[in-house]
């Protein structure tokens, strides 16, 4: 008797059972697998989580990149970070708020009028559009009270500065309809304040404001503010060293540190205590410009803060090298030109004031911006430089230029006659100041008397 193995017998028993359904399936499935097969040979099908060619970021990626690149202190890469999230994201109100308000500081490095009236433009659009997408937001009309209030200044916006103030105070009352508790807005409000020189509601602002939250780098930072212009510059210190402690790589806290002690080194009364600070604002600056190293950063500011240390320290030598420093950064900045050509007026340096001078107030050819530069003419480029209208930002080199042309007029050189053409536009739009008026007469009178007058 034949015996069956028990497996093969089941085995036997299902087969017999011929299911269609189950045929049909199986046959889909075998020219699925084969379809599958052929295409990857052709390329028409990739492998499952193949990395695609170009990766598509989103708009929160480029806005946490620019928050990174802010708190590292590199500004202009943080703009360009949040430029890049709006373009993915153009309706978002707060990525546009939060790229105006980085634009606001940024102009804070500007060393022209032009740079930073350009920046705060830039940045007063954003925020406009930010309100047009949420006018009910009070972190839009929180960064919108800022954004207007650094556009109030008169060298920047003329006409308009008295208009820009008072939308900045609109916004930041709004923004605190929307939300009381907006320590941002309470900040900015406290700022407006200071500038409509209502410095009690200021401190009442900002004391609220740290209540509410005392870990935003803003609060702090508007805090110093409202200290410094109270005049008590050791707590304006303080309070900008907290904003620091939030911020440790961004350099404008360390430049208004450095200033608070420069100024403190200026009242000083004794001669220990002066040194003291001058040695405490010099440590700030060069602190800030060890930052900018690290985080490869082109800033002349702290070269230029510098500069005037030394310059109220009475050591013209270094101060002027300071500022050379800073036109190796941007050798057609006109203005650095005219701060360099005031170093040398102090130092009593009248030969080289004045092509330094020339080129800051009516501009100057190449040759004479190398020679001002000390450049190498056979291998820098040659520079052009276009002069500064006269402004209350550039009446110091105007006048400065007018005056040592009178001093070093001698008989031949004729610099009387482009000192009384430089005296005649001071007087025009400054002589009603006494302080100016004390300022210009005496030259004058210097180029009066060589027989020219004011044209």
């Amino acid at each position: 008797m034949i015996q069956i193995d028990p497996k093969r017998k089941l085995f036997h028993k299902q087969a017999s059972r011929f299911n269609p359904y189950r045929f049909v399936i199986i046959l889909a499935l075998l020219i699925g697998a084969i379809y599958v097969l052929l295409g990857y040979q052709r390329g028409e099908i990739k492998e499952l989580l193949l990395a695609t060619g170009t990766p598509t970021r989103v708009a929160n990626s480029y806005a946490l990149e620019g928050d990174a690149q802010f708190t590292a202190g590199n500004l202009p890469k943080s703009i360009a970070a949040y430029k890049q999230a709006v373009e993915l994201d153009p309706n978002n109100a707060r990525l546009l708020a939060e790229l105006a308000r980085i634009q606001v500081y940024n102009s804070n490095l500007s060393t022209t009028l032009d740079d930073r009236r350009q920046r705060l433009e830039e940045a007063k659009d954003n925020i406009d559009r930010a309100v047009g997408i949420a006018p009910d937001d009070s972190l839009v009309q929180a960064i919108r009270a800022l954004v207007y209030d650094w556009n109030a200044n008169p060298d920047i916006s003329g006409e308009e500065s008295g208009n820009n103030l008072t939308q900045a105070e609109q916004s930041a009352i709004r923004a605190l309809q929307l939300d009381s508790q907006n320590a941002l807005a309470l900040a900015y409000y406290a700022e407006i304040l200071v500038d409509q020189q209502k410095w009690l509601q200021a401190e009442q602002n900002i004391e609220l404001a740290l209540v509410r939250d005392d870990t935003l780098m803003d609060v702090h930072r508007v805090s110093g503010y409202v200290q410094e212009s109270l005049s008590n510059y050791e707590a304006a210190i303080q309070e900008y060293l907290k904003a620091a402690a939030i911020t440790p790589n961004f350099t404008p806290l360390y430049i208004q540190i450095g200033t608070n002690y420069r100024t403190l080194g200026l009242r000083a009364t004794d001669d220990l205590r002066q040194t003291e600070m001058y040695n405490k604002a010099l440590e700030y600056y060069a602190k800030a410009v060890t930052i900018n190293k690290q985080i490869g950063v082109q800033d002349p500011l702290p070269y230029l803060s510098i500069s005037k240390t030394y310059s109220q320290m009475g050591d013209f030598f270094v101060a002027a090298l300071n500022v050379r420093k800073a036109l190796d950064m941007l050798p057609a900045e006109a203005d650095i030109y005219g701060q360099l050509g005031v170093v040398y007026f102090k130092a009593r340096n009248y030969e080289s004031a004045i092509p330094a001078l020339k080129c800051a107030v009516y501009g100057c050819d190449a040759v004479t911006s190398c020679e001002v530069r000390r450049c190498n003419a056979e291998t820098d480029a040659p520079i052009e430089i276009t002069g500064l209208p006269l402004s209350s930002y550039t009446l110091i080199y105007y006048y400065t230029y007018g005056s040592v042309l009178a001093g070093m007029h001698r008989p031949g050189n004729n610099y009387c006659a482009e000192a009384v053409k430089v005296l005649a536009e001071v007087r025009k739009s400054y002589g009603s100041d006494g302080t100016i008026n004390a300022i210009i007469s005496p030259s004058e009178e210097i180029c009066k008397s060589a027989g020219l007058v004011s044209p």
